[in-house]
């Protein structure tokens, strides 16, 4: 096993977490510091704030042995090799991202070197915050002889964040200074050199020891610009699809035969190409808006990242349509709403379309039952309970007496509901699928009336008079 680092992970949120739990695994020791004490009690305690997969089972192995939990970033910082900044950038009101986080935490640091540190961004940052990070800590005095400014970018999925982590498709650090640069070598070996995969407690994934993760050293600059890159091309497939898929259901295309076809080309790939209600999430919508601003203020005209927006946006809409034209009145209809998240497998509903395509049926006038299996308890804080807007336990409870039923998220659990339960719960047998889990003529079989994203829809004929609900 490669040496192990002492590392200081500052901010316990989703990446913060994710990456002390996950050095921790791989030998290291990790102090994690968040400024809410609270919420450090809470991790200190045996509390699992996120929902994540693996996630707990690796905070139980490893709390107070591989891994601290402290709101005194200080010592955590004097105790360290290498300090890890992943605190929140979120988007401000002119698209960039608001650093005053990590200039907060830089300013802290810089309080606190006692020695030689690498001081890593792990947040998603615009191109030169490694610069201005090195000009804060001058600007507190630090001898530039006792800190280097890595940029180490995540590439985590929410619900596989765990597993992206420990199993990753490649680790890139931007380093300017070889010292720098072979710490964060040291840091990522248990995985680079294949020595993680042997130990037999670790979790499995793609990768092996004979097939061990990739790592790619790269200029600071170079590193900051992967990640926005990424994330905004991942998003424009998204929205490109989306687009597609709207011409496609204008001339009675199948838009999953269409994502196939071009998923086969081994220069497109399958990814990234389904079609459904648009993309949300922490990131997406975050990164296309703060890189688009970066090309700005470079002066670089990448007006392709607002039509990516745009696109997006309007998605939600095209969806909101598709439920009026089904019903062809909203004023007065009770709705059930499967999916709260912005995708399966998290409990997060930050930029959800879910969240909004729910908001806007509210306005209309509709009542909305809704289930998800994580994401409820964040719902009913920007949701509240209401006369108008109620939570179920259960997929065929939130069903029971409505006049259709919205599949808004992909968790695997509405792509294999009861049917025949599901139709005779629902008032009038009507499902319009943001998601396209079913094929169109399966439900027509099943008595529905079916519509979806990118695909011609499917109307029962045969609805006849409103049915009396029978499930309680």
């Amino acid at each position: 096993m490669p040496q192990p680092v002492s590392i200081c992970v500052i901010g316990s949120g989703y990446v913060g977490l994710v990456a002390a739990v996950c050095f921790a695994e791989m030998g290291h020791k990790v102090i994690c510091v968040d400024n809410d004490e609270s919420k450090v009690k809470m991790l200190q305690a045996g509390g699992v704030p996120i929902y994540e997969e693996h996630l707990a089972d690796l905070l139980a192995r490893h709390r107070d042995h591989g891994v601290h939990f402290t709101a005194d970033l200080g010592s955590a910082v004097a105790a360290s090799e290498a300090v890890f900044i992943a605190v929140g950038t979120p988007q401000g009101d002119t698209g960039a991202a608001d650093l005053s986080y990590v200039e907060a935490v830089v300013s802290e640091i810089a309080r606190s070197i006692n020695g030689y540190k690498v001081i890593v961004e792990k947040s998603t940052v615009p191109v030169y915050t490694n610069e201005w990070i090195q000009r804060v800590l001058h600007r507190h005095g630090v001898d530039p002889q006792n800190f280097d400014v890595v940029s180490n970018p995540e590439f985590l999925r929410e619900g596989t964040a765990i597993i992206d982590f420990l199993h990753p498709d490649r680790i890139v650090v931007g380093a300017n200074t070889e010292r720098a640069a072979e710490l964060l070598r040291r840091i990522y070996a248990p995985l680079t050199s294949g020595s993680y995969y042997k130990n037999p407690n670790a979790l499995p994934g793609d990768l092996s020891d004979a097939n061990p993760a990739k790592l790619l050293v790269t200029s600071a600059q170079s590193s900051e610009i992967i990640k926005h890159a990424s994330n905004a091309f991942l998003a424009l497939k998204i929205s490109f699809i989306n687009a597609v898929a709207n011409l496609a259901e204008s001339v009675d295309a199948d838009i999953e035969d269409i994502a196939a076809g071009m998923g086969l080309d081994t220069r497109i790939g399958p990814k990234f190409l389904r079609a459904g209600i648009g993309y949300g999430g922490s990131c997406f919508p975050k990164d296309v808006a703060a890189f688009h601003w970066v090309a700005q203020q470079q002066g670089v005209d990448f007006q392709l990242l607002e039509e990516v927006r745009k696109i997006n946006e309007r998605q939600k809409d095209v969806f909101f349509n598709k439920v009026r034209s089904a019903l062809w009145t909203l004023r007065g209809k009770k709705l059930a709403a499967l999916g709260l998240a912005f995708k399966r497998d998290t409990d997060d509903i930050r930029e959800s379309p879910a969240i909004d395509v729910i908001s806007k049926l509210l306005d209309a006038g509709s009542s909305i039952t809704a289930y998800d299996p994580a994401a409820t308890e964040r719902a009913k804080a920007v949701l509240p309970p209401s006369e108008k807007m109620s939570y179920a336990s259960g997929i065929y409870q939130a069903a029971t007496g409505a006049d259709a039923l919205l599949i808004l998220t992909d968790w695997a659990e509405f792509a294999s509901l009861d049917l025949a339960l599901l139709n005779q719960a629902l008032k009038f047998p009507i499902i319009i699928d943001g998601r396209n889990l079913y094929k169109p003529e399966s439900m027509v079989e099943h008595g529905f009336t079916y519509v979806s994203v990118g695909r011609p829809a499917n109307y029962n004929a045969q609805l006849g008079k409103p049915r009396k609900a029978i499930l309680s």
